[in-house]
């Protein structure tokens, strides 16, 4: 492994482009401590604990706990993303922008997206510092207000310009890159915070129950990392097409399929519409003393088996609603044929409908597989009775944005002739 970090050093190219990826990581890091003005610290601490709240501060790497003009961090981006995926399926002018083979249409979708995000930042920035109360109250509250919307808009499109310049000039997808820090600095302080505890009490339970979740997280980034590897290859046989003098096909190759191809999309759906309710509530009720805000904190914490069962329940439906739209195995059979690929076995409608059987099987493995992923953090929660400091999602997002950017250096080194084994992790 040293030898494999050797070559990759002694590649100038590279080396230029893994510096400039760490140099725009740390200006983003230090951004990141710049406090907003107009914010009432003391409101923030006391309502930080806002379910909703709590993923943006994990995607933020507690940026927004701090409240910094990094609060937001890249989350508009996500969410203007989906937005606009949602639109282009919705609306066929967008749809017909999409699908531009010219490239000038995704162009366009690009620069609207990037207009959505910084809106989205704003309202969302303005919107969560009036339901902490975190606004300073001077007589010039508004002023707050609008000063609050611009600086953590202005925060996100800085993050946002940072990520992509990593991805033009850098290594690996810079937004990626960018929640990627943000969960390991995140999970990095809730190791101290555990550690710190462990030693205050001094106890040997103490130290088992953090030897327990040190133990299972490697565990669950082992079975993430072999998971986010595998595949299922169809074999397919493309037929011989005479063009003028040429012939062209007559081969034999395959069609790769990701198991768990819908990623965390899953996960952060469900999340955000189990948080919603319980974000709600203490919105509108401030002392906390309704029936239903006192139903919800004590049926439905994160630890608690009604929540899990739930979550479980909405991970399975937004894996099959998220593989549904970026899926079609009806248009990937169209394709296949106006390709003259056949699926062995398989002719005319039929490769649909095998596609849409392998899918199905793919979809249900990875209902269930990320399903009980995000049940053994609740579960050790409940058990240990200890601040677990990872989710399914962080370590799903990290695995997946470091074996994407290992995919990334692999691609570099093989322009030069240096191969890299990922499964392996060195070169030959």
């Amino acid at each position: 492994m040293l030898d494999s970090l050797r070559k990759i050093w002694k590649t100038p190219e590279l080396r230029k482009k893994i510096l400039y990826t760490f140099a725009m990581l740390l200006l983003y890091r230090l951004v990141s401590v710049i406090p907003a003005p107009g914010i009432n610290p003391t409101a923030v601490a006391n309502r930080i604990d806002l379910p909703l709240l709590q993923l943006v501060n994990m995607m933020t790497g507690n940026a927004l706990s701090n409240m910094t003009i990094m609060a937001m961090g890249i989350t508009p981006y996500i969410n203007a993303s989906i937005i606009m995926q949602l639109l282009c399926i919705a609306i066929p002018a967008l749809e017909r922008m999409q699908q531009d083979e010219t490239g000038a249409g995704r162009e366009k979708i690009a620069r609207i997206t990037r207009y959505v995000t910084v809106g989205l930042a704003a309202v969302q920035a303005i919107g969560i510092v009036l339901t902490m109360g975190a606004i300073n109250p001077t007589p010039a509250r508004w002023l707050n207000m609008i000063l609050v919307g611009l600086s953590m808009a202005g925060g996100t499109a800085l993050a946002m310009w940072i990520g992509e310049r990593i991805t033009d000039k850098g290594i690996g997808n810079g937004i990626s890159l960018l929640i990627f820090v943000g969960i390991v600095s995140n999970l990095f302080n809730g190791i101290i915070t555990n550690f710190t505890s462990a030693s205050a009490q001094n106890t040997m339970s103490g130290w088992m129950s953090v030897l327990i979740i040190f133990v299972v997280a490697v565990v669950i980034t082992i079975v993430v990392t072999f998971v986010e590897l595998a595949e299922r290859r169809i074999p397919l046989q493309i037929a011989k097409q005479t063009k003028g003098r040429r012939v062209y096909g007559g081969q034999n190759t395959r069609m790769t399929l990701k198991v768990v191809s819908v990623g965390v999309m899953p996960l952060i759906f469900a999340y955000s519409f189990l948080a919603f309710p319980g974000t709600i509530a203490q919105m509108v009720d401030r002392t906390g003393k309704a029936p239903f805000t006192l139903w919800w904190q004590a049926n439905m914490s994160a630890g608690s088996i009604l929540y899990i069962v739930i979550s479980a329940l909405l991970i399975i439906g937004f894996t099959y609603f998220y593989s549904s739209i970026s899926f079609d195995p009806k248009k990937q059979a169209e394709q296949l044929i106006m390709q003259g690929a056949t699926i062995p076995g398989q002719r005319g409608r039929n490769i649909a409908r095998y596609l849409k059987t392998v899918t199905g099987r793919l979809n249900l493995f990875a209902a269930l597989y990320l399903a009980i992923l995000s049940a053994v953090p609740s579960l050790l929660t409940r058990q240990l009775n200890m601040s677990v400091p990872f989710a399914a999602s962080s370590i799903l997002i990290a695995v997946s944005v470091a074996l994407e950017t290992i995919r990334t250096i692999q691609g570099e080194m093989s322009i030069r002739g240096i191969e890299m084994d990922v499964e392996k992790g060195g070169f030959m």
